[in-house]
């Protein structure tokens, strides 16, 4: 294996998602650590579907060392309604980035990737040892396999070829330009924003619903939209006058983690951890070399949403449409690899929820 890389302040950095929500806090991270050679391309500049825009891109900018954030995600909907979108994006975006790290001699190159890479019946909480020991979870197999291809392909480059390709597997994120669209976005953000419509409908405060849709349509749906038109979308995603509901029974656990945190974890491994610090010395057989990133804590659906309606001030009705599908039913991350690697979370949920709600409130 090659001997350990360490980023200096001037090395030629390359953040692949750099607008979304773990890019950006990523991108944050490394410009208040005082890293001056970053490089990020929206998706409109650079299709990492493209294996030739790629390659290209490659040729000109020359990274030393690439972090991996971009990805097509969302929630249940999303994941149930698009799955050959999910896999075949993902797969695409992965097998170009990562190709080209190698092609071009990356010294370190850092693979994000997520906890659903786990079975739907892992034993909790889910240490990296769980990976492949049973099904996956069936709303996002595909994406689910995605990136257990992406981490699988990191871990084979390395054994063959010597890379320091190394994979984190972060729990579920949230946090600074989150998605809160109502049909693709994950379950917290989703929350947000429909206890926060719930409020202002609740109130008869339409300025306040149409300042909403005017930062963030919805399909054809924007601020200036008929009324009638803006009841029927809220209706049709569980918000009523008086009562939201939400998806599923309530009951599966969560496990929350602020993205600056995990931004934080993930330039810490970048800096202090290589390939050979993954995996016991003298294994016979080199796997799980993978990095979940978490916090140990999980909260309740139900309990999450009871937090979210006293921080956004709904006074509505909470009800559960047990008819759709919960998920998975828990995910618990054991993090004790990175906490012994030297690393741990600070932000809990209920702080990070008020932060989030202030953040949406404040920013288009």
């Amino acid at each position: 294996m090659n001997g350990r890389h360490t980023m200096n302040k001037q090395s030629a950095i390359y953040v692949a998602g750099h607008r979304g929500l773990v890019g950006s806090a990523i991108w944050k991270n490394l410009l208040s650590k005082g890293y001056t050679r970053l490089t990020g391309k929206t998706s409109g500049e650079l299709d990492l579907r493209d294996a030739c825009a790629v390659r290209r891109f490659f040729d000109e900018a020359k990274p030393e060392y690439v972090f991996l954030a971009a990805a097509k995600v969302g929630g249940i909907m999303a994941n149930t309604t698009c799955r050959a979108d999910f896999i075949f994006d993902n797969l695409q975006i992965q097998q170009n980035v990562i190709g080209e790290s190698f092609r071009h001699g990356v010294k370190k190159l850092l693979f994000l990737g997520s906890t659903c890479i786990y079975p739907r019946n892992a034993r909790q909480p889910m240490a990296e040892t769980e990976l492949l020991t049973s099904e996956l979870e069936y709303t996002n197999e595909p994406y689910a396999i995605a990136k257990i291809a992406g981490l699988k392909t990191c871990e084979s480059f390395n054994i063959q070829y010597g890379t320091n390709f190394i994979a984190v597997m972060p729990t579920n994120l949230y946090g600074p330009n989150d998605n809160f669209d109502l049909e693709r976005s994950h379950v917290l953000p989703a929350m947000i924003r429909k206890f926060h419509l719930g409020k202002s409908l609740m109130q008869n405060d339409w300025e306040a619903i149409r300042a909403d849709l005017g930062k963030r349509p919805v399909g054809n749906i924007t601020r200036d939209s008929a009324r009638d038109d803006i009841l029927s979308l809220l209706g049709r995603h569980g918000i009523a006058n008086r009562h939201i509901t939400l998806w599923g029974t309530g009951e599966p656990m969560r496990e929350f983690l602020w993205s600056e945190d995990m931004a934080d974890a993930s330039v810490f491994v970048m800096e202090h951890i290589d390939f050979k610090d993954t995996y016991a010395p003298r294994c016979r057989e080199i796997r799980n070399c993978h990095i979940n990133i978490g916090t140990g804590a999980e909260i309740s659906i139900r309990e999450l949403a009871a937090l979210i309606s006293k921080t956004v001030g709904y006074g509505g009705d909470i009800r559960f449409d047990a008819s759709k599908p919960d998920g998975t039913m828990r995910k618990l991350t054991d993090a004790s690899k990175l906490n012994a690697l030297g690393w741990r979370h600070r932000i809990e949920t209920p702080e990070g929820v008020h932060m989030l709600y202030e953040w949406y409130r404040g920013n288009p």
